[in-house]
């Protein structure tokens, strides 16, 4: 893993590239891996940061994990030895708080510090506990989260948000519980769905799946099977927006379009036009002007982050960084997490017209021409972002903690550099 990136901006970025598969689909399937003895194959697995933490947690918990190629793994659960996981390698990623339901369901038993990761704003853990409780859970937190379960009892859970993880926790612990669990109000991103076929493909029984209203009959056990993660929507979102201004074209190879629906409308927004072929699975997107479009009345358009099927907060960095090179004003508003805009300050520094209102709002005015920086990355999708706004920066710029970038983006100074780009990693 990287520490540094040293970028020198401006340089055309055209050609193919394929996305890796996708970082919030594979973290809750590897915790899958706990409910069953049997062997169960991951395929198109990003070889990220996040992955490998979580890989040695598994390990250390005592499952078998081998990778079979550079993005296949082998993981076989059947001798499970303990049910508290390493505090050092949990504070290292938001993901280990899926172990919770998965360990409660193998062992009857858990002790799971609280999460580490990214500080973009509070994350709630109250739904969590609301959906476990419910389903049998006892649970307490001090320094971490201890908790028993005898018996995993079905029942009706009416979320109070619809947060992934603990919809992902919740439908993990009901899938082995005694009989009828239905989740409302749940989360229903592609990831959501990517981890409800592979339980079902495991031999449980969800029905639902892409809705936010989840019904699952309990079953006694889950066997092995093999499954393959979809392509990621948020790298595939990121490129288009680099795409967009990088000065060149790109074609990006085996999408899934119904994944980008959305993303694509509220991009053209920003005046990226984008080609999508079905049949082919690629999209294709040009640099050209840029030019926002104004609402109805001549009105400053309003750009939101929420929950799926509304623009996700994972490519709202990504987005800011393309309104600067487009003609006109935006308004941006993150709902969800008070700490996604603290990178503003980083393109200020590269010359950016940008207003931070408040923690959750920005006015970008572009286009405006960005110059290098000394940067810092303060998370996976700022750190892109910023290292978005650098390729297309005049002079060298220079990003430390580049290791949060590859925590979500997997080669992705191989596949900068096959595009043109001129980036060296230290």
């Amino acid at each position: 893993m990287a520490s540094f990136f040293d970028i020198t901006g401006g340089r055309p970025l055209s050609g193919v590239l394929t996305p890796s598969g996708n970082k919030n689909e594979i973290l809750p399937c590897l915790a899958a891996t706990l409910l069953t003895d049997e062997e169960v194959v991951l395929e198109r697995v990003p070889r990220i940061g996040d992955v490998l933490v979580l890989v040695e947690i598994l390990k250390d918990l005592g499952v078998h994990i081998v990778w079979r190629d550079a993005n296949t793994l082998v993981c076989q659960a059947r001798e499970v030895r303990g049910f508290a996981p390493r505090d050092d390698l949990c504070a290292k990623i938001r993901a280990s708080i899926l172990l919770l339901a998965p360990l409660l369901a193998r062992c009857g038993r858990v002790s799971l510090p609280l999460p580490g990761g990214d500080v973009i704003g509070a994350r709630r853990i109250d739904t969590h506990w609301e959906g476990i409780t419910a389903l049998g859970g006892k649970l307490t937190l001090d320094r971490h989260i201890e908790g028993c379960i005898e018996h995993i009892r079905g029942c009706e859970i009416l979320l109070d948000e619809p947060s992934v993880t603990a919809t992902e926790n919740i439908i993990l612990l009901a899938v082995l519980g005694e009989g009828e669990t239905t989740i409302q109000h749940c989360a229903c991103e592609p990831h959501v769905v990517g981890l409800c076929r592979l339980l079902n493909a495991m031999g449980a029984n969800i029905s639902g799946i892409g809705s936010n209203r989840l019904v699952i009959k309990g079953v006694a056990r889950l066997r092995g099977t093999t499954h393959t993660i979809a392509p990621d929507y948020m790298e595939v979102g990121s490129f288009i927006c680099l795409g967009a201004i990088g000065g060149g074209a790109l074609e990006i190879q085996g999408v899934e379009l119904d994944d980008l629906r959305f993303v694509l409308k509220i991009l053209a927004r920003l005046g990226i036009k984008v080609e999508g072929d079905r049949e082919h699975r690629t999209v294709k997107v040009s640099s050209s002007a840029l030019q926002i479009r104004k609402d109805i009345g001549n009105r400053l358009p309003l750009i939101c982050s929420g929950p799926w099927p509304a623009f996700p907060t994972d490519l709202m960095s990504v987005a800011i960084v393309a309104a600067t090179q487009a003609h006109g004003t935006v308004i941006f508003f993150e709902k969800m997490f008070e700490g996604r805009m603290f990178f503003i300050d980083s393109l200020l520094a590269m010359g950016a017209n940008i207003v931070l209102c408040d923690p959750h709002r920005v006015v970008v005015n572009g286009p405006t021409r960005l110059s290098a920086a000394h940067l810092t990355s303060p998370d996976v999708r700022a750190g892109m972002a910023l290292l978005m706004a650098a390729l297309v920066a005049k002079g060298t710029s220079h990003i430390d903690n580049a290791t949060q970038i590859e925590r979500g983006y997997g080669g992705i100074v191989t596949k900068l550099q096959r595009l043109g780009a001129d980036i060296q990693e230290g």
